[in-house]
């Protein structure tokens, strides 16, 4: 099937490729991956051929004279990747190019994924593996292929240091001949997909944040006043500017062995942290008949626990906004980015006075006032069955002043800063690819 026509039939499709394909995840000790080896100077996990990634240390300390520091492990990934879902029309209905992708850290194996999910290595080919399908329209477009959105863009900033992929979106006029693990997805199914547990992928939601036509609101911005955002361009640039400078952490690498708290257990063949939170480094040996390679191993992050990641929505002034914080993260390409109203690992919370402000507003909000409330999964190749909670709240009774770090923006605002890269969080990007799905929130035009 190339072309899907509602939920029902999506389902169906996606059901199929699940049955074609084999794969098998199977822990394995960090020791004993194939591939992969510890410095012996450093404890540092690297590729024996330099590339992929690297398991590394840094310290991080807050700013300021009572700043915390910390040591965590970290991923180092240099590359950049293309992440890029191709877009066509049928009957003026947009259509997006979607594979049936596995990655070993899916919790369910096989998600939706965009059309191109490749880190540079991958699509280089350094392990000599099969090309990666529908690349040329990202990297050089043709005739009758017109590029709609490109961004460089960040991702995890706890988990990866300076990590970020090119985000395209490009929409072609050109016949395209559909593999079996690919399908046309109308953008109305795909909103309905995205209220679906751990199917569309993290790589999809990105893109998906800044997919033209989205997000637009009710009007351009304008100053203040009546039927207008709290804040215009200006004052938000202003707000986002003074954070960075204020909240910016200084950041070194460290050797991974002399990562405070966290030591290497024999037994488990792990990285661990001496209280069991945050996360763990694990290995698993894969194998997989749908990938450009069949088999490989590699290091992974596990983390402890289940994340919430919110957005406060409230009406202000007649137009929809969404309450967002600006959040300096240990690995984050330009430190400080706009993240959403909660964004947090309850476990990891060691008591009242580390609860982040809004936790409690979200996590106790009526049913009526719950917009959006999916689990979704994080990035399937580096991270081992990481899942958060993605929350809309409507935040009636929530005060317009808000803390320093807390401002309002409208969804056209955070959609086109999304459109920039490195102003907006992963985090941020994929719930806004949900909100763009709800009633009066700027759904796609």
């Amino acid at each position: 099937m190339t072309r899907i026509g509602d939920a029902a039939g999506f389902h169906a499709w996606f059901a199929e490729r699940a049955a074609a394909h084999r794969y098998r995840v199977t822990p394995a000790p960090l020791d004993g991956l194939n591939g992969w080896s510890r410095d012996p100077r450093t404890g540092d996990l690297r590729h024996r051929s330099g590339r992929f990634f690297s398991v590394e240390g840094l310290r991080v300390r807050r700013p300021g004279p009572d700043g915390r520091s910390w040591t965590q492990p970290i991923i180092r990934q240099p590359e950049t990747g293309v992440l890029g879902i191709l877009v066509t029309r049928f009957a003026g209905v947009p259509h997006l190019l979607m594979q049936a992708k596995m990655e070993p850290g899916n919790v369910n194996t096989l998600q939706l994924s965009p059309t191109v999910q490749a880190t540079f290595s991958n699509y280089t080919r350094v392990h000599r593996g099969s090309a990666v399908r529908y690349l040329e329209h990202f990297l050089a477009p043709g005739a009758g292929d017109r590029v709609r959105y490109d961004a460089l863009q960040s991702e995890q900033g706890s988990w990866f240091l300076g990590k970020r992929n090119r985000n395209i979106v490009v929409e072609t006029t050109g016949n395209v001949p559909v593999h079996e693990d690919f399908c046309w997805v109308p953008y109305p199914v795909m909103a309905e997909l995205l209220r679906v547990d751990n199917l569309v992928n993290m790589d999809a939601r990105t893109v998906l944040a800044g997919l033209p036509g989205t997000g637009g609101g009710r009007g351009a911005d304008g100053p203040p006043g009546p039927s207008r955002p709290v804040h215009d361009a200006a004052g938000l640039s202003h707000w986002l500017t003074s954070a960075k400078v204020r909240l910016r952490p200084e950041r070194t690498g460290v050797p991974l062995n002399a990562v405070d708290g966290w030591r290497y257990d024999a037994e488990r063949g792990a990285i661990l942290h001496h209280a069991g939170r945050y996360f763990r480094i694990i290995g698993v040996d894969v194998e997989a008949d749908s990938r450009e390679v069949p088999s490989w191993s590699q290091p992974m992050l596990q983390p402890v626990g289940r994340g919430i990641v919110a957005f406060v929505s409230k009406e202000i002034r007649g137009r929809r906004h969404l309450l967002v914080q600006a959040r300096a993260e240990a690995g984050t390409f330009d430190a400080v980015e706009v993240a959403p109203t909660v964004q947090c690992n309850p476990g990891n919370l060691s008591g009242d006075a580390d609860r982040p402000p809004y936790l409690d507003t979200v996590l106790g909000a009526p049913p009526a006032r719950v917009l959006f409330d999916t689990v979704h999964s994080e990035e399937g190749g580096r991270f081992h069955h990481a899942e958060n909670r993605y929350l809309v709240v409507d935040g009636t009774d929530v005060p317009v002043d808000v803390p320093e770090d807390y401002t309002w923006m409208t969804v056209g605002q955070l959609t086109r800063a999304g459109r920039i890269g490195n102003l907006v969080g992963v985090e941020a990007r994929t719930l806004l690819a949900c909100v763009h799905t709800l009633p009066g929130h700027g759904a796609a035009r």
